[in-house]
């Protein structure tokens, strides 16, 4: 294979024109013979650069409104002739097909497209068809190509002709290997696109890509790899978030933070969620994100240590001071003012994320989760229950104050990890219990954390005195609801679909509770 390889002939054609004008005036200033195609050939040549259209290069005209343009022996053979084997470089002069040194091609916008809702006969006629089987060519003959799909590549390129006279083995074959990731991603958002097009929810063969926005310093724990990878649906979030100041986000950083916000943004008032190992340990609304920081901080201080904290407001001042009196690794919210900005710049290591906006927890999506051999995908959770929807199953209906409480818990059940167990009482969580292979022992925790929370700001009546219970999947046996009870709950909420629902409902009725079924559970494995 054939290293430092100079640059005799290009080919550019670009939909992101970024850099290219520079670009093709370096490489005329090489001595290149510079071939492009429509708007790039115009650029370059508004700019006083030598250039020939493909058209004239071929001898064929572009046909079928520019359909056909490059899919031509010209173009291919000039691509995929082998500089190292005397039988190619005879045909290819016997042929007239002229060696192609370098190929700068970004394709059709078929994502962007698509992401503003075009039309289906505008989505169809953005799929490029020319420009990927020019990039595959040019990747399968990185040894005597260079192939350039970005516009920072043009950079990389650029730099290694200025100090070496020719690009690196190195090189095109780091460039041949994002070619081929950028046609497969490609393919994968078309596919994706045209199976729900045609209603294939789960399509005979799945594909998916993400483009890399950070290289993690480890995984969940020093001994792991990880990378951070976007998948371009820009659901707002940590995708989307802007750093303001602090650390570099960990692996566990962004897992816990996009537990966090995706929490939050179920509620409509001001709210706070504090989160420890992906579980929330406190959730509440408030009349401001002051309020509502007071109430989520006090279900659990001691968890709240070193947890993320996730707003569904603009931040300001006072909850600024208020989250910061604490060690917090992370604060994600839409927005925050300039004075709260200044507050948490105090804290120098505190990542600040900014979203600009919050995700919609009933939009449609797709979550995948690896398994042994491949992986699995469901449609997200995006399930919620209303008022009208549930059904009183005791001798007594809950109360206006205990129906707002126990649709809030139910809320914040969905994001506890199964199985959960969740105390509210005036729109904040006053005990959680998440994880336990029991139920029973799922109330059993949540009930001593509200005690313990109640000790820790000087009360002996622990903060689930009074409560509504929440429990994500039904109770299997009374012993559940008894525990609940016992802590002081005065209300449940719980799917319902028991075999032993008569059983739990005598329970609650002889606890003189109110008790609601959802008919929907919210497994959180």
């Amino acid at each position: 294979m054939t290293d430092r390889l100079p640059i005799r002939r290009a080919l550019l054609s670009v939909s992101d024109k970024t850099g290219i004008v520079d670009f093709a005036r370096m490489l005329a200033g090489m001595g290149a013979e510079i071939l492009s195609t429509g708007g790039t050939a115009q650029a370059i040549r508004a700019a006083g650069i030598p250039v020939k259209d493909v058209s004239e290069h071929t001898g064929f005209p572009e046909v079928l409104d520019g359909r056909v343009k490059t899919l031509v022996p010209q173009v291919h053979g000039g691509l995929l002739g082998r500089r190292d084997l005397s039988a190619h470089l005879q045909q290819m002069e016997q042929h007239g097909l002229a060696p192609i040194d370098l190929l700068a091609v970004n394709l059709y916008p078929f994502e962007a497209t698509v992401a503003k809702g075009a039309e289906f006969d505008d989505c169809i006629e953005n799929i490029d068809i020319g420009g990927p089987a020019m990039i595959r060519s040019a990747a399968k003959n990185h040894a005597h190509v260079v192939v350039c799909t970005e516009p920072q590549h043009l950079l990389r390129v650029t730099e290694e002709l200025a100090t070496q006279g020719g690009t690196s083995l190195a090189l095109r074959r780091e460039l041949a290997a994002a070619a081929y990731a950028r046609t497969a991603s490609y393919d994968a958002a078309i596919g994706s696109w045209f199976a729900g097009q045609v209603g294939q929810e789960f399509p005979p063969r799945l594909a998916f890509a993400g483009q890399l926005a950070q290289t993690l310093r480890y995984g969940e724990n020093p001994h792991q790899r990880a990378g951070f990878y976007l998948d371009g649906t820009g659901r707002p979030g940590i995708a989307t978030a802007r750093q303001a100041q602090g650390k570099e986000l960990s692996f566990n950083n962004l897992n816990d933070t996009d537990a966090a916000f995706d929490c939050v943004a179920e509620f409509e008032r001001p709210a706070i969620v504090i989160v420890k190992h992906a579980n929330p340990c406190g959730v509440a609304e408030g009349t401001d994100l002051a309020a509502a920081w007071d109430a989520a901080l006090r279900c659990d201080p001691v968890s709240a240590f070193g947890g993320i904290v996730a707003a569904n407001r603009v931040l300001d001042a006072a909850a600024a001071e208020r989250i910061s009196a604490i060690f917090t690794e992370v604060v994600i919210a839409p927005d925050a003012d300039e004075a709260a900005r200044a507050i948490f710049a105090r804290k120098k290591n505190l990542r600040l994320l900014l979203t600009g906006g919050l995700p919609d927890p009933a939009s449609p999506g797709m979550v995948f989760r690896s398994v042994g051999g491949g992986f699995l995908a469901q449609s997200r959770d995006a399930g919620r229950v209303t008022e009208g929807a549930l059904k009183v199953v005791t001798q007594r209906a809950p109360t206006a104050q205990e129906m707002a409480d126990l649709l809030f818990a139910f809320r914040v059940c969905k994001h506890v990890k199964s199985n959960a167990i969740i105390y509210a009482r005036g729109g904040a969580t006053v005990g959680i219990g998440a994880g336990q292979m029991s139920r029973v022992d799922s109330a059993r925790i949540a009930a001593w954390k509200s005690a313990e929370a109640a000790r820790a700001s000087g009360s002996d009546t622990p903060l689930a005195q009074g409560s509504v219970v929440a429990s994500d999947a039904f109770f299997p046996f009374a012993d559940g609801l008894e525990a609940a009870a016992a802590a002081g709950a005065t209300a449940v909420i719980q799917p319902g679909g028991s075999m032993r629902d008569n059983e739990v409902i005598a329970a609650a009725d002889a606890a003189g509770l109110a008790m609601v079924f959802t008919g929907m559970r919210h497994f959180r494995h």
